[in-house]
């Protein structure tokens, strides 16, 4: 589909799997509002990067210190939201400084709880068994300089059972992410 020369930019950071960005990237695939302009990725050998093979998405691969470059940051130029998506490095100041409240993340707990730097995928959900809490859900965010701080855009939550186990909230909370996140990222830069 031909994009408008109007059309909201984005730019998907991811470390591993890529599961969200390729969700992304087939919700906005025929949108003539959103371009899904750059997948940038960290981790060299991460399946996010198979995933974008037969895409047709420009794939950087950077370093921690190219992150924070001006090389790195100008050529996202143009683009109106970067979307963290299972990307694992922090965001440094001159990126934030340059996209400021233009950086998005989602999270597979309902924050501030269970937040923070090593606090991810399973960590976070075998945390919430071994608490034996009573809801679990997903939470959407703007990104600052901490992990998992930023202010809250939006979450969803679902009531734990005695019958749930790490499997059960792994779908349960895939599930939340793939409908909500890009909904939510539509919502966003169509009112921007």
């Amino acid at each position: 589909m031909l994009k408008s020369h109007l059309s909201k930019q984005i730019a998907v950071f991811a470390s591993g799997s890529g599961s969200n960005a390729e969700n992304i990237y087939h919700y906005f695939q025929n949108s003539v509002e959103v371009e899904f302009k750059f997948l940038v990725c960290n981790t060299p050998n991460a399946r996010v990067l198979q995933r974008f093979e037969s895409l047709n998405v420009e794939t950087i691969l950077i370093t921690k210190e190219e992150l924070a470059s001006d090389v790195f940051i100008n050529k996202l130029y143009g683009v109106d939201l970067i979307i963290l998506a299972g990307f694992l490095a922090l965001i440094p100041e001159s990126l934030l400084a340059a996209f400021p409240k233009k950086i998005i993340n989602i999270h597979p707990a309902l924050l501030p709880k269970y937040g923070g730097k090593g606090m991810y995928g399973d960590r976070v959900h075998k945390a919430i068994l071994a608490n034996n809490e009573k809801e679990h859900g997903i939470s959407i965010h703007y990104v600052n300089e901490e992990f998992d701080k930023g202010e809250i855009i939006f979450q969803k939550k679902f009531p734990l059972t005695e019958e749930d186990h790490l499997i059960s909230i792994q779908s349960k909370i895939h599930d939340l992410e793939f409908k909500y996140y890009p909904e939510t990222i539509e919502k966003l830069l169509l009112n921007c």
